[in-house]
């Protein structure tokens, strides 16, 4: 039997800058703080979207069943190898303002050992990997290294040192890493001093409890260096900047911050259980990894670098510990098929450079290697089982890559791509290749994009309609709504959902008070949901059902703001998000310069408006500007994190500005301020 199909498949301001604080998600710190949002109790519902898994769903799940081999426990000793000790279950971690940071006891219903004893409504091999996420605790994996896995989405790892530990890659947030420190690694390995931080990459959850472990008093010191790959600084706080709202919005809908933990709701994130919630930080590295093979000593630890930018980070590295015959292999190989393209939004990723990279890991250090860990999952023990493993998910990403191009270049579209695309069973019977995070369909579809873009070739597809007019003559055509809803609710029963998805999505598209059409898209969402193996795609199918059948809820959501982001933020980058809200029909033929004066980093910039877009120069100032702003980068800072605004600033003596201050007001008032709750399954 070949590999069972993905679900999908079958079946006017007054001041200058006041309105900055609303870079908020624009801070979007590549991806992971707007995974946090919305995370609090009020606003997670009680109760799940409750229908049952239909007889199609049913033998969907069964197909997957049936081609896996759930006999094999490998993952499940693994993943319990060398527990050292836990937090009190059900491993409760407090947050800031009274909500838990980590709670896993709403999870508690993910349960049982490497057999399949799935409910209906889950994918049997999404269920096994939501139960090997269960376990949480201290573990040990090899003399001189431990991880402490459970308590966020990623992993911390702990090294010994000469004089102390060298920390990598310290969770999500400061209340986990803190709390994880305090009361795991100090009672069990003891309180030694740390030496040094290690960031394998450029994603939040891998840098963004730094301040849980460290201070900035110790950074400053050299007591504790920061080590992270080249160009870490960039790729951290500005993947997200331009398009942070969307992303973080999507990302609310993939990680299904909304949905409740049950068995017709979330049940795994994927890659991990969830994401915890609290402060996300950062201190920036004071070294830097910068070439394959470069040599670093760590506190008496030599690592040997390798380099991975533009695989599943912007900025990556993996390394050697020849000393504990160890490889960290960052986010690069894990227990699942990864994103090449996520589903929040990010740019593609290449899975050429990918593979080639898990090659020259091979290549370097195979032969000697008896433990691999990562930044995700549990690790992999023995030098011929890491071989397989590192062979396999080379060949996993070069597969996709080579036969998604090699399928192109016959003339077939990135659709017609996704759907015939399959692993071959010798990699698709791994557990580690399966589709827990990225998808066989959804990585095609990018690599296709990666290398050739939106556009398939077809003429129809250059310029189509959008979905609001596209649905309307649908539904004209096929006789109207409800000659579509009969046909629809048909499909359904035959269990058709993804055809009816489609078919369906027009009819709410063309009128979204539709309450018959929006229910039936919302049952062929919850059925797709059931069937999925990623987590991400579950959780975006529920999440849709649930705001088709109940609205867009616009509850309070954790404040994405980061103050260590908005101070690493570069100038440039700031005024290209300006740029970004800066709408083109309130701006038309209004034209504005200014010069910006930032005393206390000695920066200067000309910056304007002209054909209703913003440009700006640095090192520059003119003569003929509207007004000239002089104040510091510090209170700009302020600024952009709401605690303070200009005409506060002026009066206090603190700000100056020159010239025509109004026309600072009216480039204030040119800038949309973004709605975070936008629609997503209704127009």
């Amino acid at each position: 039997m070949s590999d069972p199909k993905e679900p999908a498949y079958p079946g006017a301001r007054r001041t200058f800058l006041r309105s900055v604080a609303v870079v908020g998600a624009a801070t979007g710190l590549s991806g992971v703080v707007g995974e946090t949002l919305a995370q609090t109790a009020a606003a997670r519902p009680t109760s799940a979207s409750n229908k049952p898994a239909t007889p199609a769903t049913i033998d969907i799940n069964r197909q997957y069943a049936e081609f896996l081999s759930f006999a094999d426990a490998q993952d499940f000793e693994d993943a319990k190898r060398g527990l050292v000790a836990t937090l009190p279950d059900p491993g409760v971690i407090p947050g800031p303002g009274g909500v838990a940071a980590w709670d896993l006891q709403p999870f508690a219903f993910v349960n049982g050992g490497p057999e399949n004893n799935a409910p209906p409504t889950v994918n049997p091999s999404l269920w096994r990997n939501a139960k090997l996420n269960m376990n949480h605790g201290l573990f040990k994996v090899t003399d001189g290294i431990w991880q402490v896995r459970g308590y966020d989405l990623s992993v911390m790892s702990i090294i010994q040192g000469d004089n102390g530990w060298i920390v990598v890659d310290p969770l999500l947030t400061s209340a986990t890493s803190s709390y994880c420190w305090k009361n795991l690694v100090i009672p069990h390995l003891g309180d030694k001093p740390i030496t040094h931080i290690i960031h394998t990459h450029s994603h939040a959850d891998h840098y963004g409890g730094v301040r849980g472990v460290v201070s900035d008093e110790d950074v400053q010191s050299g007591k504790v260096k920061i080590l992270a790959p080249a160009g870490f600084t960039p790729a951290a706080v500005g993947e997200n900047v331009i398009a942070g709202n969307a992303m973080s919005r999507r990302a609310s809908y993939m990680y299904g911050a909304l949905l409740p933990r049950t068995a017709t709701g979330n049940v795994d994130a994927g890659l991990g259980k969830t994401l915890s919630f609290g402060n996300v930080t950062m201190i920036e590295p004071t070294m830097y990894a910068e070439k394959t093979g470069q040599k670093i000593t760590l506190d008496g630890v030599e690592l040997v670098v390798l380099m991975a930018p533009e695989s599943e980070a912007p900025a990556e590295f993996m390394f050697y510990l020849p000393k504990f015959k160890a490889f960290c292999a960052a986010e690069d190989a894990t227990h699942t098929l990864h994103n090449l393209y996520t589903l929040r939004g990010a740019k593609v990723r290449d899975a050429l450079l990918w593979s080639k990279y898990l090659q020259t890991a091979i290549d370097m250090f195979g032969a000697d290697m008896q433990v691999l860990f990562a930044s995700h999952y549990w690790p992999t023990w023995g030098n011929e089982r890491i071989n397989s493993f590192l062979r396999s998910q080379r060949d996993m990403y070069r597969y996709l890559h080579d036969q998604v191009m090699r399928m192109a270049n016959s003339g077939m579209t990135p659709l017609e791509i996704g759907e015939a695309m399959r692993l071959p069973d010798s990699l698709a019977k791994h557990w580690y290749c399966r589709s827990y995070y990225g998808t066989v369909y959804h990585d095609s579809v990018a690599q296709y994009n990666l290398r050739l873009g939106f556009f398939d070739g077809v003429p129809a597809n250059l310029h189509r309609l959008p979905p609001t007019e596209n649905g309307k003559r649908y539904v004209e055509y096929m006789g109207g709504a409800p000659a579509v809803l009969k046909k629809a609710h048909a499909s359904y029963d035959k269990g058709d959902y993804r055809f009816v998805a489609e078919v369906v999505n027009h009819v709410v598209f063309a009128d979204p008070q539709n309450v018959a059409a929006k229910q039936l898209l919302a049952d062929a969402y919850e059925q797709l949901g059931y069937q999925a193996e990623s987590g991400p795609w579950r959780n975006f199918y529920l999440t849709g059902a649930m705001e088709l059948r109940d609205g867009v809820r616009k509850l309070p959501a954790a404040n994405t703001q980061s103050p260590d982001t908005i101070k690493a933020m570069p100038l440039d980058m700031f005024l290209d998000y300006l740029g970004v809200r800066l709408n083109g029909d309130r701006a038309a033929g209004k034209t504005v310069t200014f010069n910006l004066s930032l005393t206390d980093t000695n920066q200067k910039y000309v910056l304007g408006v002209e054909n209703s877009a913003l440009h700006y120069s640095p090192d520059k100032t003119t003569n003929n500007a509207d007004a000239t702003i002089t104040m510091t980068r510090a209170d700009l800072n302020n600024i952009m994190m709401g605690q303070t605004n200009m005409q506060k600033l002026v009066m206090a003596g603190n700000a100056r500005i020159d010239g025509d201050s109004q026309k600072l007001g009216d480039f204030v008032s040119w800038l949309d301020t973004f709605e975070f709750y936008f629609n997503i399954v209704t127009p």
